[in-house]
């Protein structure tokens, strides 16, 4: 009989699903570099759009054979959201409260692959994708259940935590042992650029989740727009701009570290 782990097994031995998994780190490169050009753009005083999935995708989009790159995302991720799905199936740590851990961590970048996938999908198809906007819905929308204030500044904390962790995780160099590096130069050029690409994207996502807290105590759920809103926030603050500047141009070092990961990666 299939069991689930079996499966995970299975589909962890294909090497054509390894090919599409390692695809997956290089279009989640692409949209990464893509993000941090937009919030250099709004660093230097331009329009520039959306410094996040969303903007980044609509730039594909509009890119000479971007329908094809958006399908190719599409795929991608959904494997590399598999690829983690299995991940957490087929653990294998002896400590049950770090294995449960290790699961969790690995859903909740399934999803975010997923969320990120599907944000692709909607334009691929013709349509129009606002992260922003929804981030301003969904906080609109809980304030106004019971306790919904709190349920917000819950979720904000959650986001926050998971900038942090990003953050730990690169100066710790946490990411080195799922990578199977080379040695000498490239493999500090590669760490370096692990380290400054996990921070940079750790204090974006941090600020992000500060806003929703913002929105929560302020009442007010236009505060709350995703990584967008998070970036500009960033540019809004003493020096903002070179802040953003720096910030920015780790998101695109995260970029590159993401290409190297789909060569390195132990699949």
């Amino acid at each position: 009989m299939t069991t689930p782990k079996s499966a995970a097994r299975r589909a962890q031995n294909s090497t054509a699903f390894r090919v599409l998994a390692r695809i997956g780190y290089v279009v989640l490169g692409i949209l990464h570099i893509l993000i941090g050009a937009i919030a250099i753009s709004i660093a230097a005083g331009g329009g520039g759009g959306e410094a996040d999935q969303s903007g980044a995708v609509e730039k594909i989009r509009d890119a000479p054979a971007g329908i094809v790159l958006l399908w190719a995302i599409v795929v991608g991720l959904v494997a590399l959201a598999v690829w983690q799905i299995a991940e957490a199936l087929i653990e294998r740590d002896p400590d049950a409260k770090k294995k449960w851990a290790h699961r969790a961590k690995y859903i909740g970048t399934a999803v975010a692959y997923l969320a990120i996938a599907a944000t692709a999908l909607v334009a691929a198809l013709g349509g129009r994708s606002q992260s922003s906007e929804s981030s301003q819905s969904f906080s609109s929308q809980l304030m106004a259940t019971p306790g919904g204030v709190v349920l917000l500044v819950l979720v904000g904390l959650i986001v926050v935590a998971v900038g942090i962790a990003f953050i730990v995780r690169g100066a710790k160099r946490a990411f080195e042992k799922h990578l199977d590096l080379p040695a000498g130069v490239a493999r500090k050029g590669i760490v370096t650029f692990g380290v400054v690409g996990y921070v940079a994207k750790g204090i974006a996502v941090a600020v992000t989740g500060l806003l929703f807290v913002v929105a929560a105590f302020t009442h007010d759920p236009e505060t709350a727009g995703g990584l967008d809103a998070g970036l500009r926030a960033l540019a809004e603050l003493p020096f903002g701009a070179v802040i953003l500047w720096i910030v920015a141009a780790g998101l695109i070092v995260y970029g590159l570290f993401c290409f190297a990961r789909a060569r390195y990666a132990r699949m």
